[in-house]
């Protein structure tokens, strides 16, 4: 029987980057029934065929009128929790920048709760006891982000056992990373070639998986690469949905997406 997917359980909101067709996809198959998901979008801060994203991303998103307007009118919405999905932004502008920005963003958002992508994952990494992830990052990161987000895990704690960018094979990889999103790839990702891909790549000493990235589709790959590498497996959208039903006193409810939820 179908319903109307009303949120009497808990309703959130995310504030996803423009183009990208996964966030709201991955929210709704993670979503238990009584939970919805509302999004609003927002300009990258980093224009089509070029690398650049400006001297400050963080904090050029931050107070894009784009963002200010979603959380205005997501706020006003009596929801129990908005993510902001865009973990690129929190990897160049550090764990201090993510707590300043949530803080003044739920004054925007009219006391509503708010949180990054870049939380979640190191709540639900945390939370699952990972220590030593693998990390593996969208095809569309290039080496600045890399570096950044090798930067972001250390400082939060953690030690990766390796970065790794996935591979869309031929007629992709030829393509400096950030023309790889122009060109499509967020809608070209397919989760068993992220299965493939980490199984065959993970290095020893690894206690966990992490999969990073709103844009990057691979939640159906977390439940198999569990059963197979034995470790936990954590991934942005995964981690922002459990963020946001702790945060509404929500548990309990999500089967079939890995140990985090469990």
């Amino acid at each position: 029987m179908r319903t109307d997917s009303w949120g009497w359980r808990a309703a959130f909101g995310i504030l996803v980057i423009d183009r990208d067709p996964v966030a709201e996809s991955e929210f709704w198959a993670l979503a238990p029934a009584g939970v919805s998901v509302s999004a609003a979008r927002f300009e990258s801060p980093r224009k089509p065929g070029t690398s650049d994203y400006g001297e400050d991303p963080a904090r050029a998103v931050a107070e894009s009128a784009d963002m200010a307007r979603g959380l205005d009118f997501l706020g006003g919405m009596r929801l129990d929790a908005i993510c902001v999905c865009f973990t690129t932004s929190s990897f160049f502008g550090g764990a201090e920048f993510d707590k300043s920005f949530v803080s003044q963003a739920s004054v925007k958002a009219h006391g509503t709760t708010v949180v990054t992508a870049a939380q979640a994952t190191v709540a639900a990494m945390s939370s699952v006891g990972i220590r030593r992830p693998y990390v593996v990052l969208p095809p569309w990161f290039k080496d600045e982000i890399v570096d950044a987000g090798s930067e972001y895990f250390g400082a939060a704690g953690f030690a990766p056992t390796g970065m790794r960018r996935f591979s869309l094979g031929r007629g992709w990889d030829s393509l400096p990373p950030w023309e790889t999103w122009d060109a499509g790839a967020q809608w070209a990702v397919r989760p068993e070639e992220v299965y493939q891909q980490v199984r065959r790549t993970v290095p020893e000493g690894t206690d966990g998986v992490v999969i990073a990235g709103n844009g990057f589709r691979c939640v159906d790959a977390i439940a198999p690469l569990e059963e197979d590498l034995g470790v936990p497996v954590v991934t942005s959208n995964q981690a922002c949905l459990w963020h946001c039903l702790t945060v509404a006193g929500v548990g309990g409810a999500v089967t079939g997406f890995g140990t985090l939820f469990g």
